[in-house]
């Protein structure tokens, strides 16, 4: 049997660096915004020549200078019809919405100087967020997560105890963080997607710490008076870690794939779910039960 809980300060103090680290990052870095949440103009183009980065930036900048700070990244071409056409994903901090002539003076310039070199290209798509746009998503964004929080609370709290319940959403809070704060040291897009990572990994902790508690709740009414509160929390670890390790290994296999094949457009929610499915495991072990065990020792209520 192994000791999960023998060592449960020293996991402690280890998710308190990296929560401290997450957040030292956050604060001090910060997140790289996408057009949902910075507003600004996000197109898709298609060339029939492949064109460097440069190239497409020196363009940009000789339509208007402000599009030197361009965001531009090439994309896989998924359309096997058109594969030998090439896709680049160009994000501008100015927000085209307010002005159809600007983006129509955009097009129609990107169009003629890449003609100049021979090259046709098509714009795929293009998406512009103001700013107030992009500010009232994101404060809806961010108020979904805190009220899913505030429900999940709720949720374990009948379910279970109180001291259940402020267990699942301090490490649900945990695997937030980190998740957070890995977006920021990789520099990951955070954009709607992302946000859906983060709502998908909640579900997913919350149903691995549930797992774990249910099995803890089970074995105090058979072991009360047998065995310390240490022990039946170590007891029902050792029972449900290969249920939980099989399920988040199998899970991480679906994910990473997408995280590496899937593209620009998936890569911000693969990216959150395969960090947090790897996060939310090890909270459920090493941060939802010491919690436990901490509140009910203190109430000496078990």
């Amino acid at each position: 049997m192994i000791d999960f809980v023998g060592k449960r300060k020293f996991f402690i103090l280890l998710s308190l660096l990296l929560v401290i680290t997450s957040l030292i990052f956050v604060f001090t870095k910060g997140f790289n915004l996408g057009v949902d949440f910075a507003g600004g103009t996000e197109f898709v183009i298609s060339s029939d020549k492949e064109v460097s980065i440069n190239e497409i930036r020196n363009i940009l900048s000789s339509i208007k200078s402000d599009y030197a700070t361009a965001k531009i990244a090439k994309l896989k071409n998924l359309n096997v019809e058109n594969s030998k056409l090439f896709q680049y994903s160009v994000v501008l901090k100015e927000s085209l919405s307010g002005s159809t002539a600007l983006k129509e003076n955009l097009i129609n310039s990107m169009k003629e100087k890449f003609s100049e070199k021979n090259i046709k290209i098509n714009f795929l798509e293009f998406n512009d967020v103001s700013g107030y746009a992009a500010e009232e998503i994101k404060s809806y964004a961010w108020y979904a997560v805190i009220i899913s929080l505030v429900l999940l609370l709720a949720y374990i709290t009948l379910r279970f105890k109180f001291s259940f319940g402020v267990g699942a959403i301090l490490a649900l809070a945990h695997d937030i963080i980190i998740t957070m704060g890995f977006y920021s040291i990789f520099n990951i897009e955070i954009n709607v997607a992302a946000i859906a990572a983060f709502l998908t990994l909640a579900g997913y902790s919350l149903n691995d710490t549930i797992v774990v508690y249910d099995k803890i709740r089970e074995n105090m009414k058979k072991l009360r008076g047998k065995k310390s509160i240490e022990e039946i929390v170590n007891t029902s670890i050792n029972e449900v870690i290969v249920r939980s390790i099989n399920t988040s290994f199998t899970t991480f296999l679906v994910v990473l794939p997408i995280l590496i094949w899937g593209g620009k457009a998936i890569a911000p929610f693969a990216f959150g779910l395969a960090v947090g499915v790897v996060v939310g495991t090890y909270s459920s072990l090493y941060i939802a039960s010491p919690i436990v065990i901490g509140w009910i020792k203190k109430t000496k209520v078990y």
